[in-house]
C-alpha cells in the first residue's frame, strides 16, 4: 500500500473530476520538477496557475504566476511543490477554497496535514507525482 493510502481507482477518480489545478511552488527553470509537471498537466488540458510569490506577474508556459494560492481560486486541485513545512497552512487555505484534492509530489509528505484535510473531506495524494502516475496507470490519452 502506498504512503497515503489511495488506490489507482482514486488517482483516476480524482484526475476524472478535475478541470483546474493550482500548482504551488511553480519555477520558470525548465530543469525543475515543478515546471515538466505543469506542462504534462497544461498538455493534457487541465486549467493549470501557476502560484509562487517571487514569480508572482510573470508567466510560465503562457499562464500569469499568481503570488497566493488565493490568488489561484477557483480550483478543484492543489499541486504542492513546497517544502513539507508549507504543507498545513496550504492545507487550510485549499479547504477555504472549497479544493476537492491535495497533490503532494515526490518527497512531501505531512500526515497530519493530510488528516486534517481527510476530515475537511478532501482527496489527499502524497509522496506521488502525476506524470510518473501517468506512465504507471496510462491515465491520460497521449
Amino acid at each position: 500500500m502506498s504512503l497515503d493510502g489511495q488506490t489507482d481507482d482514486a488517482i483516476r477518480t480524482a484526475f476524472a473530476a478535475t478541470k483546474r489545478i493550482a500548482l504551488v511552488g511553480a519555477s520558470a527553470k525548465p530543469w525543475r520538477a515543478s515546471h515538466e509537471v505543469m506542462r504534462f498537466l497544461l498538455d493534457r488540458g487541465f486549467d493549470v496557475t501557476p502560484v509562487n510569490p517571487i514569480l508572482a506577474g510573470q508567466t510560465i508556459h503562457g499562464k500569469t504566476v499568481v503570488a497566493t494560492l488565493t490568488d489561484a481560486g477557483p480550483l478543484e486541485m492543489v499541486d504542492v511543490f513546497r517544502n513539507t513545512t508549507h504543507v498545513g497552512p496550504l492545507i487550510d487555505t485549499a479547504i477555504r477554497l472549497g479544493a476537492k484534492t491535495i497533490w503532494m509530489q515526490l518527497g512531501v509528505v505531512d500526515q497530519d496535514a493530510a488528516a486534517k484535510a481527510r476530515a475537511a473531506g478532501l482527496t489527499v495524494f502524497m509522496d506521488r507525482c502525476p506524470v510518473i502516475e501517468d506512465r504507471r496507470l496510462q491515465l491520460f490519452r497521449h
